[in-house]
């Protein structure tokens, strides 16, 4: 009979271990449906729905689209949020805002970077770690300024980047607290710094 229910204790301990992690890309009717479309202050560029340890989040990442033509939509601000759907209300976990700022050439456009951004497990504790990787065009058509943010427990954590030709007004910083991030995340991080330097043709390091 002991023998049964440690059987019994450890199948379910395991069922818990194998607990679903998911993550897929909301359609616009979806985002209709659940509401979405009054939690930002802008319109919802994409969306994406995760499941992890902690429960059913929406991520939302929100450009307000400021120029709008044939041709291009230009963005002057932009907000990623984090929700949590709770009691038919929104509980946010967090947010990020940003915009342009005055450089010379001057920035025409931000907006979020989604090819490389990311819903996964990276750590495999079970919760997800969202990595947000945005960037700025100058009015030279040129990439200025990337951020990668990676969220760790509800905490950001930043890698600042301007690109530049001259090596006196290019950098790429991390965040003080970016060593406290477990190895996984850091790893990973740095694999896609390598392959959006590869992919786009950009420096990302310090003069």
């Amino acid at each position: 009979m002991k023998n049964y229910i440690l059987i019994l204790f450890l199948s379910y301990s395991a069922l818990g271990l194998a607990q679903k992690v998911s993550s897929y890309r909301l359609t616009k009717d979806e985002i209709i449906q659940r509401e979405l479309d009054g939690v930002s202050d802008f319109p919802i560029y994409k969306a994406f729905e995760y499941q992890d340890k902690g429960g059913v989040y929406e991520l939302l990442f929100c450009e307000n689209q400021k120029n709008i033509s044939k041709k291009d939509t230009l963005n002057t601000k932009i907000q990623a949020i984090s929700t949590m759907n709770d009691h038919g209300g929104f509980l946010e976990k967090w947010r990020i805002n940003d915009l342009l700022e005055a450089t010379e050439p001057k920035e025409k456009n931000i907006w979020f970077w989604t090819k490389y951004c990311s819903t996964k497990d990276i750590d495999g504790d079970g919760y997800i770690e969202p990595i947000i990787v945005y960037g700025t065009r100058n009015e030279n058509d040129e990439i200025k300024r990337v951020k990668i943010i990676a969220v760790y427990k509800n905490k950001k954590y930043v890698i600042r980047a301007v690109e530049c030709d001259l090596d006196l007004c290019r950098s790429f910083k991390k965040d003080q607290n970016w060593n406290t991030l477990p190895q996984k995340i850091k790893s990973y991080v740095d694999q896609l710094v390598v392959k959006i330097r590869k992919e786009q043709g950009l420096l990302l390091k310090d003069g």
